[in-house]
């Protein structure tokens, strides 16, 4: 399948292996790997970064190489249920962060024309995701601008 902006194919990446259930050595408790999780989020950290922590730092000394086999549950339904979770999904503020970049860039070089090109391709991927999101995630009459993306990047 071809990307979506390009002709060209995309590379294909590894998989994870296959596993039913934690290693052994990664004993750690259910319920304190669900604070920790609530810990990192309320100091700030997206869905991924709390992944990658809990990889790296782990629990009380102990890694945590897979959140959902160590729990049941996908960092973002912990933080469904604790009520942590962030006001817009992480794969959309990530897009917005990068159109506002772009945007910023674009009014300082108006002649910059790949950028610009950058910017359109952004700005539809944020408006054919904003469609999948409306209703459930983000309001019902939510559309994407400039202004409110920077308003919203602001809030949080």
């Amino acid at each position: 399948m071809a990307r979506m902006h390009t002709r060209r194919r995309g590379s294909s990446g590894s998989d994870k292996p296959a596993a039913d259930e934690p290693p052994e050595w990664s004993d750690v408790d259910e319920d304190a790997v669900e604070e920790r999780v609530v810990e990192l989020a309320e100091q700030g950290h997206s869905p991924s970064q709390i992944g990658l922590k809990l990889r790296d730092e782990g629990v009380q000394g102990t890694p945590i190489p897979d959140v959902s086999l160590a729990t049941g549950k996908k960092v973002t339904e912990i933080l469904a249920d604790n009520e942590a979770s962030p006001e817009l999904p992480e794969d959309l503020r990530n897009l917005m962060e990068r159109a506002v970049r772009l945007r910023d860039h674009m009014d300082e070089n108006p002649g910059d024309y790949q950028n610009k090109r950058a910017l359109q391709n952004t700005q539809s991927k944020i408006r054919r995701l904003a469609d999948y999101y409306r209703g459930d995630e983000l309001d019902a009459d939510f559309t994407y601008s400039y202004d409110t993306a920077v308003e919203l990047l602001d809030d949080a």
